[in-house]
């Protein structure tokens, strides 16, 4: 199939030559925003560039970035974006000279770096014999011990039989981690607190290190009880040169994968950061590294960073890292256009002593997942998607735009939200203000949960560790500070004027004043709209009047409480809601957006659902269902446990699912008997699928 040309292809001639580089067009194998991100310093160093989809991505933002993209298969990642004979030859189709790998998918594949090798096509990362000494955990941890990098104290060898696995966890003592050797982003990661919990915890890690990427070894290694995830950047060339970029703190975290990354590191000392920065730079050179990698070591913060503070090495991540943006804000470096240069073999172009730290930068990993129902991956469509413009103090990494689909077959994350400041309370606020500015709706997000997490005091005061979230629960609220009666009435406003506003535009119907308009009106009555409307499980119910064409309407309750509410539509549809009883007025500046019987109201970074009458009486209906358990979301059965007519208790494991790259257990909600099991091992079951129902015994 022929490449399809994308906007660049349109630039001027004059604008794209001149070009002195060796590398003169890289395709991309990979997706979303890093895609997007990779096309972006490309067209800056006037390189050409070819992007790929899946047939879920045909019309991603990635694909219209860049010079030309190409079809490389089905939605599923295995059918496409895994697939290395596919990939070479588009690169040889397309006349590329280089490939970039981005992160995930195949950029830390030992295979796919050696494919480019044979096909002599730059492979931009690291050499496929550095991917592969750290691509084991348990083979890293050795080499990194010769070289005099501390690494956490465990069991790294090959005898993988459970009784002898379970021995050894005796020795190193509880709490341990077992870890997929091949693993990565907190797949094949199980915490073990009692001796009790080994053994379906090791099955768990074995079956998803098997499952994510076809090697179910583990390694056990002790927990640190205050770990801190402190990471250090480091670059190499051609020539034997290795420096550092000084650290990431990574330790706010959700199921072992990041969620809020900065730069530098709080607390960190000249003492220990040179330590760290040395062991990391030891690590590189003790395998010959080049380009971009990333040295992870668990930190012991008991009692807070000091220069005595003891760190471990956990993994070398060898390619660019999701974070990396924070790294290029506090040095303005671009660490994609120092990957290029490498591999076409410049040498670095810097010295270790020219790089230098200025302010400090927080970004936020924008996620499609429910923060109240344990981070569940959230799928649909972005029907409404604004953010705040980019500036010096600004950055906003993103593969979607507004209507992009999330979809199950990828990670869900949407987009990075990246600010910069003079000190980390300056970044704090900016980032607080980027949180409360941007509007999302149509898909469940992470939003309000990281505005949440950076307005902790403990956040602010800097004590992080990897359970952060588990230890501030309390102050970590997320959804608006506002009643839930003033949401709906802000909803009805918000709806009333888009009504309004499509009347106008289509000129079809009747004045959305006007008693015909609505099947609320009722005789000898002045004109009243009955609206019933769900927030969550509350139901509302009132009448809306129009006081003539002020744009102020009355909402009257039961026992006749009325609420006035003014809404300014000179903005739409950003709307100022004024609301005002007798408790008192508010203003509250919100946005509000309807689609297919939904009204989702913005603001504060914040966003609620609320459903109109015929939709609140389907969520009703269902929520008076028979006890049945079905499938949270698209995905494929791991492993079922139960058994029909089996007795289960309340919190019971039933089924293990696995669902946008991670695995998710279903649980019984309450004691009874399990019937209609239809569940089975291997099979891929929809959204909502009926699994099994339990029954009163």
């Amino acid at each position: 199939m022929r490449p399809r040309k994308g906007w660049r292809h349109f630039l001027k001639k004059e604008n794209r030559t001149g070009n002195s580089m060796n590398i003169k067009k890289i395709l991309i194998a990979n997706r979303g925003e890093i895609a997007c991100r990779i096309i972006r310093t490309a067209l800056d160093m006037e390189i050409e560039t070819v992007a790929v989809y899946s047939d879920a991505d045909r019309f991603a933002l990635h694909t219209m970035m860049a010079d030309e993209s190409v079809p490389i298969g089905p939605a599923p990642s295995g059918e496409s974006y895994l697939k290395i004979k596919n990939i070479i030859e588009t690169a040889k189709f397309t006349d590329c000279d280089a490939i970039h790998p981005g992160y995930g998918f195949l950029a830390e594949n030992t295979k796919f770096a050696a494919a480019c090798e044979k096909a002599g096509i730059i492979f931009i990362g690291p050499t496929s014999s550095a991917i592969t000494a750290m691509g084991s955990k348990s083979k890293a941890k050795i080499i990194m011990e010769k070289a005099g990098v501390p690494v956490v104290p465990g069991y790294h060898g090959s005898n993988q039989d459970a009784a002898f696995l379970k021995k050894e966890a005796d020795k190193i003592g509880y709490p341990l981690l077992i870890k997929a050797i091949a693993g990565g982003g907190g797949k094949g990661m199980r915490l073990v607190k009692q001796p009790g919990e080994f053994a379906d915890a090791l099955k768990g890690a074995q079956r998803e290190g098997q499952a994510s990427f076809g090697n179910p070894i583990v390694l056990l290694e002790k927990y640190i009880e205050t770990p801190r995830h402190i990471e250090v950047q480091v670059f190499g060339d051609n020539f034997g040169n290795v420096l550092h970029l000084y650290e990431r703190d990574c330790s706010i975290q959700r199921r072992h994968q990041k969620i809020i990354e900065e730069a530098p590191a709080p607390g960190m000392t000249k003492k220990l950061r040179a330590r760290l920065t040395g062991a990391a730079v030891a690590a590189a050179k003790a395998i010959g590294y080049v380009s971009a990698g990333t040295v992870e070591f668990i930190v012991d913060a008991r009692g807070g960073l000091t220069d005595d503070t003891k760190f471990y090495f956990m993994e070398m991540n060898t390619r660019l890292q999701v974070e990396h943006p924070v790294t290029e804000l506090v040095t303005g470096l671009d660490l994609v256009e120092w990957q290029i240069l490498v591999a076409e073999g410049k040498p670095l172009p810097a010295k270790q002593q020219d790089i230098s730290l200025l302010g400090h930068a927080i970004e936020g990993r924008l996620y499609a997942e429910d923060p109240e129902n344990n981070f569940l991956p959230q799928t649909g469509k972005l029907h409404w998607f604004q953010i705040p413009g980019e500036s010096a103090t600004f950055r906003f990494d993103t593969g979607y735009g507004p209507e992009d689909e999330i979809s199950v077959y990828y990670d869900p994350m949407i987009a990075k939200m990246i600010c910069w400041g003079e000190d980390r309370e300056d970044v704090i606020e900016r980032f607080l203000e980027v949180v409360s500015t941007t509007q999302i709706a149509g898909v469940r997000t992470n939003l309000s949960f990281l505005g949440a997490v950076c307005r902790a005091p403990a956040f602010r005061d800097g004590n992080l560790s990897t359970h952060f979230i588990e230890d501030n629960q309390k102050d970590l609220k997320t959804g608006f500070d506002i009643p839930a009666r003033d949401i709906v009435l802000s909803a009805t406003l918000g709806y009333i004027s888009e009504r309004k506003f499509d009347q106008d535009q289509t000129r079809k119907g009747n004045d959305i004043f006007s008693p015909w308009a609505s099947g609320g009106w009722r005789m000898n009555h002045a004109y009243a709209e009955v609206m019933k409307m769900a927030l969550g499980d509350t139901h509302f119910a009132f009448e809306a009047r129009p006081v003539g064409k002020t744009g102020i309407w009355n909402f009257v309750f039961d026992g006749n409480e009325t609420v006035s509410g003014y809404l300014d539509e000179s903005s739409f549809p950003v709307a100022l809601t004024c609301l005002n009883s007798e408790k008192g007025s508010e203003n509250y500046a919100l946005s509000t957006y309807f689609h297919d019987n939904t009204i989702y109201v913005m603001g504060g970074g914040s966003t609620a659902e609320i459903i109109l009458e015929d939709a609140a009486h389907e969520i009703e209906a269902e929520a008076e269902g028979q006890n049945f358990i079905k499938a949270p979301m698209p995905g494929k059965i791991l492993e079922v446990l139960a058994k029909n007519g089996g007795m289960v208790e309340k919190g019971d494991a039933l089924i293990i699912m696995e669902a946008m790259k991670m695995e998710y257990t279903l649980k019984a909600p309450r004691a009874g008997k399990v019937k209609g099991l239809s569940a089975k091992v291997g099979e891929q079951v929809s959204d909502a699928a009926p699994l099994l129902e339990i029954e009163d015994v």
